[in-house]
């Protein structure tokens, strides 16, 4: 006579799940080299120092919009910024979609000179443009709002 086996219900973890694997009984080794490199990482992720975090330099903001002949936002159109004693451009933009465009400058007293480079830009009727330079005065660190207007 042959003995019958006895089935039994065994609960186990879904395998679809994506933490099944690190949740199974047999692999407890496996969930705490998980939880360990998780701490580790995390831990690592912050920046420690003795002196706290580094504080910004101040700064001022020259904040302008460049218009077209017809008083419309003029987009793609180069920026050129530089002090009033330099000869040479410092810093180069483009305008947004907007016509918009910013730069950082060191906070402090200093006057800077903006205009636009429109060299073979053209309206649509073919004819140049032409941009005259504009006088920026700033005083510490503060924001200024300016215009640069595009003739033809």
């Amino acid at each position: 006579m042959t003995r019958k086996k006895s089935l039994r219900t065994a609960t186990t973890p879904s395998r679809n799940l994506p933490m099944a694997p690190l949740l199974r009984a047999s692999r407890p080794v496996s969930l705490l080299t998980f939880i360990f490199s998780l701490c580790i990482f995390l831990l690592s992720s912050f920046p420690v120092s003795a002196a706290g975090p580094k504080p910004e330099k101040p700064y001022a903001l020259i904040k302008g919009t460049v218009w077209d002949p017809d008083k419309r936002p003029a987009y793609g159109i180069k920026i050129n910024i530089r002090r009033e004693s330099d000869k040479k451009a410092k810093w180069k933009l483009t305008s947004d979609r907007r016509g918009e465009f910013a730069q950082r400058v060191p906070a402090g007293r200093q006057d800077y000179v903006v205009w636009a480079d429109v060299k073979g830009v053209k309206t649509a009727d073919g004819k140049p443009l032409h941009a005259e330079e504009v006088q920026v005065h700033i005083d510490n660190d503060e924001r200024t709002d300016i215009g640069v207007h595009l003739t033809e």
